[in-house]
Order: C-alpha cells, then sequence, then structure tokens
C-alpha cells in the first residue's frame, strides 16, 4: 500500500489528485471544530468532559460525523444524511418500478437517482438538526451535565432557525466535497470523508485507553489494545477479499466472417456481499428504543427495562439482540442488493451459462442457492467482528463505539482497501506500456 502511495506521488496528475484530496480533508476537519450560531461553545465543553462517560445513544453518530456532533459545529451531522438517502433510494429502487427503470437507463438514470439522493439528504438534514437543536435545549443530548441546558441560552424560534439551516447548509457543504473528490480526486468522496470521520477518533479514544489503564501506566493495556486492533485488521481483510466465482462460459456466434464469444469468465461472490450495511441497520434500530425511552416521561416499566437491557453495549440481551438483527439484516440486503433472475436473465441473453447447468430458471436457483450458502459465513462474520472487539475493549474503558470496534473496523478496511485498488489501477493505466515497445 505504501509503494503504491509513492508511486502515485511520483506520477504528476496523481500528484495533483491527492494533494487535492488531502485538501479536502483539511477544509473537512476544519468545519468539524467550527460552532454554529447560538451555541454557547464553553458550556459545550464543559459537558464534554463531565459525560465523556455517558455518550452511548449519540455515540455512533458522533464517531461519523469525526467528533463533530456533541460539538454542535457546523458539520455535525457530517454525512450521515447522505448515507442514509443513499441506502433509503436502494431499497426504494426495488420497491418502486420508476426507480428501477432509472436505475437500467444507465448513465442518465443514475444521474437521476443521484439527484433524488440530494434532495433527500437536504430532507434528512433538516429533520436531523431539528432533532438535534431540540435535544441540545432540552439538555439530553448531555445527559448528567449540570450546565446541559444552558448549551443554548437563547431559545428564541430565530435562533432555532439559524441553527438548523447553519447545519443543513453544513450538510450540503459536506455532500459538495465528497463529490469533489470523487470527480477530482481519489476515491470514493463519500466513502474517504466517512474513513476521515473515524480515523479522526483514533488518538484521542487510544489516549483515553491508556490514561484510565492500570498496568505500567496504562501501557500495557495500550499496547494489547493495538495489537487486538491489527489482528482484527488482519482478519477483516482477509474476510472481505474472499469470494466465490461461479464459473461463466460463453458460446461461439458467427456473425458474417467473425466469431464472437466462446470465452471463459466468472462471477465473483464475495462473502461479505452485504458490507458494513447490516451492522448500520442494526445499530440504527437497536437506537430507536432507547431514543423513545429518552424523551418518554414517567418511570414505567418499559422504559425501565429498556434502559437496563437495551442501552449498555456489554448487557446480554443487547449482543444477543444486536447479533440477530445483524444477521437478518446481512440476508435482507444480499436479498435486495443481488437479483439472481435478472443475473441469470443477462447471461441467457448473451449466451452466457454456468457449465452444468441449463439457462433461465436452474441458473437463477443456483446462483440463489450458493449465496444463500455463503451469506451464512459472512453474516456470522459481522456479527462476530461487531461484537468480539467491541466486548474485549469495554474491559479496557474503551467506548461502545471505540474505532477498533465492528463498525468503524469494516468501514476502515474497506475505504482502505478501495481506494488502494484505485491508485493501483490508475497507475497501471499509465505505466502500461503493450507487447510493443
Amino acid at each position: 500500500m505504501l509503494t503504491a502511495f509513492a508511486r502515485a506521488f511520483r506520477t504528476p496528475d496523481l500528484r495533483k489528485k491527492l494533494l487535492f484530496t488531502l485538501g479536502i480533508i483539511v477544509v473537512y476537519r476544519i468545519g468539524t471544530h467550527i460552532p454554529i450560531p447560538g451555541v454557547d461553545y464553553k458550556n459545550v465543553q464543559q459537558c464534554m468532559d463531565v459525560a465523556s462517560s455517558n455518550r452511548g445513544l449519540f455515540s455512533l453518530i458522533n464517531m461519523f460525523s469525526g467528533g463533530a456532533l456533541l460539538q454542535i459545529t457546523i458539520f455535525a451531522l457530517g454525512i450521515m444524511p447522505y448515507i442514509t438517502a443513499s441506502i433509503i433510494l436502494q431499497l426504494l429502487t426495488v420497491v418502486i418500478p420508476r426507480l428501477e427503470a432509472l436505475k437500467k437507463e444507465g448513465q442518465a438514470g443514475t444521474a437521476k437517482i443521484t439527484q433524488y439522493t440530494r434532495y433527500l439528504t437536504v430532507a434528512l438534514a433538516i429533520l436531523q438538526g431539528t432533532g438535534l437543536v431540540a435535544t441540545a435545549r432540552s439538555g439530553a443530548l448531555f445527559s448528567g451535565c449540570p450546565v446541559a441546558s444552558q448549551i443554548v441560552p437563547d431559545q428564541s424560534i430565530f435562533t432555532t432557525i439559524t441553527m438548523v439551516v447553519t447545519m443543513t447548509a453544513g450538510t450540503g457543504v459536506v455532500m459538495w466535497l465528497g463529490e469533489l473528490i470523487t470527480d477530482r480526486g481519489i476515491g470514493n468522496g463519500m466513502s474517504i470523508l466517512m474513513f476521515i470521520s473515524i480515523a479522526a477518533t483514533f488518538p484521542s479514544a487510544l489516549w483515553a485507553i491508556k490514561l484510565q489503564g492500570k498496568l505500567a501506566g496504562g501501557w500495557i493495556e495500550f499496547g494489547t489494545v493495538i495489537a487486538v486492533g491489527l489482528v482484527m485488521v488482519g482478519l477483516v481483510v482477509f474476510v472481505e477479499q474472499a469470494q466465490r466465482r461461479i464459473p461463466v462460459q460463453y458460446a461461439k456466434r458467427m456473425i458474417g466472417r467473425r466469431s464472437y464469444g466462446g470465452t471463459s469468465t466468472y462471477i465473483p461472490l464475495k462473502v461479505n456481499q452485504a458490507g458494513v450495511i447490516p451492522v448500520i441497520f442494526a445499530s440504527s434500530l437497536l437506537y430507536i428504543p432507547s431514543l423513545i425511552a429518552q424523551f418518554s416521561g414517567g418511570n414505567s416499566g418499559w422504559k425501565t427495562w429498556v434502559q437496563n437491557n437495551l442501552t449498555k453495549g456489554d448487557h446480554p440481551v443487547y449482543v444477543a439482540t444486536y447479533f440477530l438483527l445483524i444477521v437478518f439484516f446481512a440476508f435482507f440486503y444480499v436479498a435486495i442488493s443481488f437479483n439472481p433472475e435478472e443475473v441469470a436473465d443477462n447471461m441467457k441473453k448473451y449466451g452466457g451459462f454456468i457449465p452444468g447447468i441449463r439457462a433461465g430458471r436452474p441458473t437463477a436457483e443456483y446462483l440463489s442457492y450458493v449465496l444463500n450458502r455463503i451469506t451464512w459465513p459472512g453474516s456470522l462474520y459481522l456479527g462476530l467482528i461487531a461484537l468480539v472487539p467491541t466486548m474485549a475493549l469495554v474491559g479496557f474503558g474503551a467506548s461502545q463505539n471505540f474505532p477498533f470496534g465492528g463498525t468503524s473496523i469494516l468501514i476502515i478496511v474497506g475505504v482502505g482497501l478501495e481506494t488502494v485498488k484505485q491508485i493501483e489501477s490508475q497507475l497501471q493505466q499509465r505505466n502500461y506500456e503493450g507487447f510493443l515497445r
């Protein structure tokens, strides 16, 4: 990986793209530290210090925003509204025929879906910004902080609207920065911004473990966490690269005097076909009962049960529910993102077939059978990766969404591998000399 980056910096046009990407990242990180109008920054910092160990409800979103959410900055919402909008549009593509037709239109249809994603991102940013401002005004953003209700001193309508508009505009700027990286930089801009947001929490989280450690001044715990993180990164890289290759043979066709087809290829089915989406879905769904319980009044039985069982990451009920939700969403997302019947029809249209399997419906049934078989180990792997590091690191005093936890480590490794592949492919295109010199 380091060799690829070194070679890229020696190539003028790639060096320009890398420097442009780094410049956008610097702008993004600066924006995560600029507070929005109407917020008392001193009270926010005081609550950050007091309630540092009680952020479970908002810790996942705070991690995706690079720590900007709890500081209530202009980029407080981060990239989450765009991610949510993209996932919603992808799910609706399966349900709404109009979106499915746009998806099949190629580049023009994809551009239209992207435009819809932008509109939905702005709408979600308004909704989430309003919720964040209301939470900050009520003091529920930092439970246990004595000055939590004084974070927003002026609670007038004008101030509230200004705060919501500022955060919505910040989300639009983040979306624009991501698209700039995609167009003029290296890799997928949204993924890289998500990568940077998660990686930005590494130093403080690691140093917190060192300060809370008791063996050799905390260095034993610090070194153990680093070692566990490296082992988990290696395991994730190994599984993420694993795939089942379904061989496909194309029959020869004679058109005039030319022969077409007769080639052999394969359909790569990854063991983790769903990526990190099931983990995000499961985490988001588990936050809903906690959110409802936090804003509901009284001390009813269901509220007490939710607070005791579904808010702590190391509670057996939370662990079992989280694991089952990840497995369910892994199968659910694979079912809507990969259509065996569509793949079989395309193969049949162009004269392709799987050796030993008849074209058409038998091919679709075979692909569905293989996909279900490899989704089982993939879903179990996602559940274990999401839970084992988290449960182990909680013993060292880390937060539930520590960067070496399941969600973050999958995103970091996935984005890193994809970016390196793009750099290597561009290097290969520029350095390929062909058969003749």
